[in-house]
């Protein structure tokens, strides 16, 4: 079984800047890719970012690419999400997600584990 807990997350004015953190635990937490999601209160979740080909390429959302970066440290099972001059619309709650394949990494359904989310908030 996997285990994901986020950290990092708090309130930030536009423009600024915040690490998200995705510790993974578990005797096979190592065969997983990685990705990120976000969902707004009344809103679908959508897809951030995400490690692909065993974590060597990266895939982003048009409307965070340039802005945001996601990384990893496999020495800590930690994957990480940071987030560079934030905007009110990037204001949600932020989940790590860990998947079987790299086939359609943008889809939620794709993903078997997820954590309890850690909210953003970016003022304006």
């Amino acid at each position: 079984q996997v285990q994901l807990v986020e950290s990092g997350g708090g309130l930030v004015q536009a423009g600024g800047s915040l690490k998200l953190s995705c510790a993974a635990s578990g005797r096979t937490s190592s065969t997983y890719r990685m990705g990120w999601f976000r969902q707004a209160p009344g809103k679908e979740r959508e897809f951030v970012a995400s490690l692909t080909r065993g974590g060597s390429s990266t895939d982003y959302a048009d409307s965070v690419k340039g802005r945001f970066t996601i990384f990893r440290d496999n020495a800590k099972n930690t994957v990480y999400l940071h987030m560079n001059d934030l905007k009110p619309e990037d204001t949600a709650v932020y989940y790590c997600a860990a998947r079987y394949s790299d086939y359609d990494v943008r889809t939620s359904a794709r993903y078997a584990y997820w954590g309890q989310g850690t909210q953003v908030t970016v003022s304006s």
